[in-house]
């Protein structure tokens, strides 16, 4: 699979102001900017690994596409939902606990890079990572 291997962060877009519409706080969001994030993905099957790695947080989580999973995000806000695959484009749904909204998620390759990108109330961010 394309999404095999450590990608380190490249650039973002628009991620302060999606961060800000999460409801994290500018000293977290001004962190968040120099995290120095590394993802690692290893998938066998409809299952994943991904390990991240920042300089504030080191983090595994296992997945299976289509099968509904907690996680915690990097400023602590709690998720539930599922990924799914379409076609070469990983597709996650996830509903905050605390508040009940969606949260939506992709990841893809586009020329070589990995790009999540992500969606709350109405504010669009991307994460760029390069292969490492």
């Amino acid at each position: 699979m394309t999404f095999n291997g450590t990608w380190k962060i490249d650039r973002n877009e628009n991620y302060d102001k999606f961060m800000e519409k999460m409801g994290v706080n500018v000293v977290k969001r001004k962190l968040a900017e120099h995290d120095n994030l590394k993802i690692t993905l290893e998938q066998a099957g409809d299952k994943f690994l991904v390990k991240e790695s920042s300089t504030f947080r080191m983090k595994e989580n296992e997945f299976t596409l289509g099968v509904p999973f907690e996680y915690s995000l990097a400023d602590g806000t709690e998720v539930s939902g599922a990924w799914i695959s379409e076609g070469d484009v990983l597709k996650g749904t996830f509903t905050r606990k605390d508040n009940g909204k969606v949260l939506t998620t992709t990841r893809e390759i586009v020329d070589g890079e990995l790009v999540q990108s992500y969606s709350y109330e109405g504010v669009d961010a991307k994460r760029i990572f390069k292969k490492s």
